[in-house]
């Protein structure tokens, strides 16, 4: 990956939302150590964490879906288009990406898919601008403390032949992938940004950063 000199002298934040550029939201794995179902779907106080994360990352992009197998009713809540991983695809969120690449290039004037998981409800509010400007209309992923983000990312449409490619190669990992297609690194400072939800003490934890220990 190429990484960010952040000794450079920043350029001007793009416009939000950047209209170019779809939004996904992977919905992820299953809460199997808190007792099952989605766990985009677990309650933070009085609303699911997905709608945490939609509140921040929804504003930063275009159009925005969720990337989700199964029944897609569960989501109707949300009135977001539901994507399900396409059969020729890869297990696993490489899988819902490559399905809303797809889905991006049928949109009009879109360029660009931004990414996050579902479980994480407090990413960057200047994500997407950030991984753009440092993208230069390549690709991009977030770093943080703990190290990249692969789920936090910015994939450009036309990079999807190449990943269909890296696909057939046998690349199943965001991380290979995004390395692979040469992405730019963009180190975040914010320590709980990427804070996702795996345990109940990653829960607890967040809980406790939105006040609601």
């Amino acid at each position: 990956m190429r990484v960010k000199d952040r000794n450079l002298t920043p350029a001007p934040l793009l416009p939000q939302p950047v209209a170019s550029i779809a939004g996904l939201v992977l919905m992820g794995g299953r809460a199997t150590r808190m007792g099952g179902g989605d766990k985009a779907l677990l309650m933070l106080g009085d609303k699911p964490i997905l709608a945490y994360a939609l509140a921040r990352f929804g504003p930063q992009v275009g159009p925005l879906a969720l990337s989700a197998n199964g029944d897609p009713a569960r989501l109707e809540a949300f009135a977001l288009p539901v994507l399900p991983d396409l059969p020729d695809g890869p297990e696993g969120p490489l899988g819902g990406v490559w399905t809303a690449l797809a889905w991006a290039a049928s949109l009009p004037g879109v360029t660009h898919l931004a990414t996050i998981p579902g479980d994480a409800p407090s990413p960057p509010g200047d994500l997407v601008v950030r991984l753009a400007r440092a993208a230069g209309g390549d690709a991009a992923i977030a770093a943080s403390a703990r190290g990249v983000e692969p789920l936090h990312a910015l994939w450009p449409v036309a990079s999807r032949g190449l990943l269909e490619r890296l696909i057939a190669d046998g690349v199943h990992s965001p991380k290979r992938a995004l390395e692979l297609v040469g992405a730019t690194t963009v180190a975040f400072d914010e320590p709980d940004a990427f804070l996702d939800v795996d345990t109940p003490n990653d829960l607890a934890r967040v809980k406790k950063l939105h006040g609601m220990a």
